[in-house]
C-alpha cells in the first residue's frame, strides 16, 4: 500500500487497515470532492464516510480523479438507521456503492444499534451476506456497546472487525475498548479531538507534550490515539490542517506523557449515548 509509513492494523479477517485516515462527517457535499482530493494529496489513503453524510458521491469523484490505484485506498461507509433490516441493508450497500462509483468498500459498518428498533442483529446477519457477496471486504459496527456486541456475536458467526465509537482523552470508554479488543474487534475513534467541547488543547499535559516535541496540541492528541492502538481519522476542511494532522508519525510520546493525557478521562461524552439514539 502507498504511504507504507502509515502504520496499519490487522483486522480479525486478515485484512489490514491504515491506522490514520480522513473523515468527512459534516463535510458539505458541494465541497467534498475538493476536500477529499486535498486529503489524498496530503497522503491520506483511508477515507471514512457514511450514507447519512450525503457526500458519498463527492468521495467517489475525488477517488476517481485521483488516479490512485484502488488497492492503495481504504474506503469505509456506513448503513444508516432507516436501512436496518435484511433487504433494506442489501439495497443500502448497492446505493452506497453506486454513489461511490466502486465495486466494493473495504469496510461497511452499521452506524448505530438503535436498540428500540431491535433490528441490529438481523442487520448484522445481512452484513455477513454482503461480505460473502464481495461488496464489503470487512464488516463492523459503530457506536455499539458491550451488550450490543455480545448479542450480535451470539446470534451470528462473525465478530465485528471494528467498533467505531466516540473516543478522545475526555471519554476513553476503557471497559468497552478492553472488551472489544479481547474478542478481536479493533477500535476506531470518532470525534478524536473532543469536537471542541472540552479544552483538551489547553490541558497542561497536552501543552507540555506539544512543547517538548515541537508539535501542536492536536498532533499530540492524534499521536496519543495511535500509541493506544486506536484507528483515527481527524477531519478538516483546510489543506494545511490536513497536512498537520497527518504529520504525526515522526515522534513518540513518552510513558509519562501518555499517562498525563490518560488522566484527562472525565466521562465526557459529546454525542448521544448509544442506548438513547433510536
Amino acid at each position: 500500500m502507498a504511504n507504507s509509513y502509515v502504520p496499519t492494523i490487522e483486522l480479525n479477517d486478515g485484512h489490514h487497515i491504515p491506522q490514520l485516515g480522513f473523515g468527512v462527517f459534516l463535510v458539505d457535499p458541494e465541497q467534498t470532492e475538493r476536500i477529499v482530493s486535498d486529503a489524498l494529496e496530503a497522503g491520506y489513503r483511508h477515507i471514512d464516510t457514511a450514507a447519512i453524510y450525503g457526500n458519498e458521491e463527492g468521495v467517489g469523484r475525488a477517488i476517481a480523479k485521483s488516479g490512485i490505484p484502488r488497492d492503495e485506498l481504504f474506503v469505509t461507509t456506513k448503513l444508516w438507521n432507516d436501512a436496518q433490516g435484511t433487504q433494506s441493508a442489501f439495497d443500502a450497500i448497492d446505493s452506497s456503492l453506486e454513489k461511490l462509483g466502486l465495486d466494493n468498500v473495504d469496510l461497511y459498518l452499521i452506524h448505530w444499534p438503535t436498540p428500540e428498533r431491535d433490528l441490529y442483529a438481523e442487520t448484522w446477519r445481512a452484513l455477513e451476506q454482503i461480505k460473502a457477496d464481495g461488496k464489503a471486504r470487512s464488516i463492523g459496527v459503530s457506536n455499539f456497546l458491550k451488550s450490543h456486541l455480545e448479542r450480535i456475536m451470539a446470534e451470528s458467526d462473525t465478530v465485528p472487525a471494528v467498533d467505531q465509537i466516540e473516543l478522545h482523552p475526555a471519554l476513553q470508554s476503557r471497559e468497552l475498548t478492553s472488551f472489544a479488543r479481547s474478542v478481536g474487534t479493533q477500535i476506531e475513534a470518532w470525534g478524536p479531538l473532543g469536537q471542541g467541547k472540552y479544552p483538551l488543547f489547553e490541558e497542561q499535559s497536552v501543552v507540555s507534550a506539544a512543547e517538548a516535541h515541537g508539535k501542536s496540541p492536536a498532533q499530540v492528541v492524534i499521536r496519543w490515539h495511535l500509541q493506544h492502538g486506536n484507528i483515527v481519522f481527524p477531519k478538516s476542511n483546510r489543506a494545511e490542517r490536513m497536512a498537520e494532522n497527518f504529520d504525526v508519525l515522526d515522534f513518540t510520546l513518552t510513558e509519562s506523557e501518555m499517562a498525563g493525557i490518560d488522566a484527562l478521562e472525565r466521562d465526557g461524552r459529546v454525542g448521544t449515548h448509544p442506548n438513547e439514539f433510536n
